[in-house]
């Protein structure tokens, strides 16, 4: 046979597949982890839509009002892209300038969140932290007052 393994070829590959799956570490996914990538940020403004995205959000509505039946995700994404295809620039300018103008707010919101963590996240970590030390202290307080109420109670 041309060009065709023998058994004792194929049980090799097999047995070097096994060992390499085995070696690899399995996290959520099956993925291997990313390395020197930061967690995200969950207070990161999110990028805003774009001229599409902001069509697509009026078109949404208009096509579920049209075909209340058909609720698949699917069929409204490729009626939305025909018709955008076919939409002239005129047509598409006010999701162009809707667009423009998200992004001009976003652009500033972001600049913002970088000033504030250029200024540093540990101050706003020592705030925190502290905030909790002063609720903790007050509850542990309260906790020995009431303690030492029930105790007088008792000896009486």
């Amino acid at each position: 046979m041309k060009g065709g393994k023998s058994k004792g070829e194929s049980k090799k590959a097999d047995a070097k597949l096994a060992v390499n799956k085995k070696a690899a570490p399995a996290t959520k996914g099956g993925r291997k982890p990313a390395k020197g990538k930061e967690p995200k940020d969950p207070n990161k403004p999110k990028r805003p839509a774009s001229a599409f995205f902001i069509f697509m959000e009026e078109f949404r509505k208009q096509f579920n009002k049209e075909n209340p039946d058909n609720r698949a995700v699917s069929a409204v994404g490729k009626a939305a892209g025909a018709k955008w295809k076919s939409l002239s620039d005129a047509d598409k300018a006010p999701y162009a300038a809707k667009a423009e103008k998200r992004k001009a707010e976003y652009e500033k919101v972001l600049r913002a969140y970088n000033k504030k963590q250029a200024e540093g996240p540990a101050a706003a970590d020592e705030e925190e932290e502290s905030e909790k030390s002063e609720s903790e202290v007050h509850d542990e307080n309260d906790d020995d007052d009431e303690e030492g109420s029930d105790e007088e109670d008792d000896d009486q």
